[in-house]
């Protein structure tokens, strides 16, 4: 019997029946047929005289940002969408930008179910109608369904133009789809082997039940066997750093595990919106002026510290704007605590209320100009 293209071992799905392994991990609604079937292209339809690479791993050219974990939630669907948006986005803009699956998980709602599983091609609806998508890092993933935030949502970060299916159950065209730009498909992933894949070219028995999105990434060839490069949402540490290959060029039309019956991607021709300008800086408040000769910081208040027959001739500022000035020509009361208790060094709300707090003292005032903004900053701290 010839030894297997792949190996089996113990993965972190070792500890769950098959059955538990497919109710907590797949998440892909199997009626492909509730796909909206006009967007069919033509695009990648395999023509005479097509000239392919032998292959391609868009890996290792870097358009992919790093494998993501969908945890325990079958939200699949969204991390194989999020996965080719930020592709193309690197394509067409230079900018890797890890996007959002929690914004689709929470919003994309009317046609896709959240933990409870999607399809790929209604979350491209979605980003496309909401006029974009929100970045990861603003709107982080939690591994649960949660209510819709409407102000991330609006953080339209990575648009796309539109979305096309590759002809379906054509190898052919999903290889020259892939030449272009990685695309999200749909496979039967709820198979024993399937759930204890470890590496190699996956060779396994599977139908086309499709209950599962990920993405192909890649195509090539090793030791006479055709296979394709597939990235899945279960972490780094599952399969081959989060990749499997798959076998390619089987009898079947429909693909290994009917990979070749749902193949999408989203198209982009233009730029992201721009980011939103800052916002102006606040206005800084003049000095406080004192006199014709000192002022004071602004947010301060101007109090005499020298004072002869009726005339100051040295100021002092105050920490704080509407102060009350003590008689002692040293210290000062806020606005709201304006009864300087000189002896005790304190400020009451009226003559007789015991309720007190500490009198500030000042610091002196100084020639007009002599307060540049950062002063202003930095006087009191």
């Amino acid at each position: 019997m010839p030894e297997k293209s792949y190996k089996l071992g113990l993965t972190k799905f070792a500890d769950l029946t098959n059955e538990e392994y497919r109710s907590i991990y797949l998440g892909t609604k199997s009626d492909a047929s509730r796909r909206l079937s006009s967007r069919q292209s033509d695009r990648y339809a395999p023509k005479v005289g097509d000239r392919l690479p032998e292959s391609v791993d868009w890996v290792k050219k870097g358009v992919l940002v790093g494998v993501k974990d969908q945890g325990q939630c079958g939200s699949c669907w969204a991390f194989s969408a999020v996965a080719v948006i930020e592709a193309v986005n690197k394509l067409k803009t230079g900018d890797s930008i890890s996007l959002s699956e929690q914004e689709l998980v929470d919003c994309d709602t009317s046609t896709n179910s959240g933990c409870d599983g999607g399809l790929m091609d209604y979350a491209f609806e979605f980003v496309i109608k909401n006029g974009g998508l929100d970045t990861e890092e603003d709107y982080p993933y939690t591994g649960k369904d949660g209510r819709c935030d409407q102000t991330r949502k609006n953080a339209k970060v990575v648009t796309i133009d539109g979305y096309e299916d590759v002809p379906k159950n054509d190898e052919q065209a999903m290889k020259k789809a892939i030449a272009s730009q990685p695309v999200s498909v749909a496979i039967e992933a709820g198979g024993k082997d399937f759930q204890h894949y470890k590496s190699g070219i996956f060779t396994g028995k599977c139908g086309a039940a499709v209950d599962h999105g990920v993405v192909a990434v890649g195509y090539g060839s090793e030791n006479g066997m055709d296979y394709w490069i597939v990235r899945n949402s279960w972490g780094a540490s599952w399969g081959e750093h989060g990749y499997l290959r798959m076998q390619r060029n089987i009898a079947n039309p429909k693909g290994l595990c009917g990979i070749a019956t749902g193949v999408s991607y989203p198209v982009k021709t233009g730029q992201n919106p721009p980011k939103p300008a800052p916002s102006p800086p606040s206005p800084v408040k003049p000095p406080t002026t004192c006199d014709d000769m000192y002022s004071c910081p602004s947010g301060t208040t101007c109090c005499c510290v020298y004072e002869y027959y009726h005339m100051c001739f040295a100021w002092g500022c105050c920490p704080m704007e509407g102060a009350t000035c003590c008689k002692d020509h040293n210290s000062c009361c806020p606005h709201d605590y304006p009864v300087c208790n000189v002896k005790a060094g304190t400020c009451s709300i009226s003559k007789n209320n015991p309720l007190a707090v500490k009198a500030m003292s000042h610091i002196l005032a100084k020639p007009i100009g002599s307060f540049s903004n950062q002063g202003m900053k930095n006087t009191f701290t």
